[in-house]
């Protein structure tokens, strides 16, 4: 029995390099199945995955959230948090123009360009979080305190 192949992506690569323990957890991809499909296949808590949100500010400044699968983001308290008059989700080719990744497969690791972060607080208090690896159908299991090491996002409570 061989062993499936995946993918070394520019967020595996990052990790890599960052010395991040991780395992890889691949999934069957669902076009706008999100986190549940993802959770569902990989026999986990909704509430573990973490979606990478890229949105931008008014003045059309990228920027990542952090944010648990099963909530949503208020983008009206987040605009306040960092003193902006609006935050709205980006186009999927702008999120690809930012980041290098396809949306449902966006990470925030290895980003084509440097991009403000943020993170739910909540998330890092989980024991282990399920996180996009860069390719649609592709998680990356590991500890939020790896996440804050190497990304060193602003926490926020954004969460709705």
């Amino acid at each position: 029995m061989t062993k499936e192949k995946l993918p070394v992506t520019n967020a595996i690569r990052f990790l890599k390099e960052h010395q991040v323990d991780f395992i890889e957890r691949p999934y069957r991809y669902e076009e706008k199945g999100g986190t549940e499909v993802a959770a569902k296949a990989l026999g986990v808590d909704e509430h573990l995955t973490v979606k990478t949100l890229v949105m931008e500010d008014e003045n059309k400044s990228p920027l990542i959230i952090l944010m648990h699968g099963d909530k949503e983001v208020s983008t009206k308290e987040l605009a306040r948090i960092i003193g902006v008059k609006s935050v709205t989700p980006c186009s999927p080719d702008t999120a690809f123009k930012h980041t290098g990744y396809m949306v449902g497969g966006i990470s925030p690791f290895g980003t084509k360009k440097k991009l403000p972060i943020y993170v739910e607080e909540t998330i890092l208090s989980l024991p282990m979080i399920y996180i996009n690896a860069g390719k649609r159908g592709l998680l990356c299991e590991m500890s939020p305190k790896d996440l804050v090491r190497v990304l060193n996002p602003t926490v926020v409570h954004v969460a709705r």
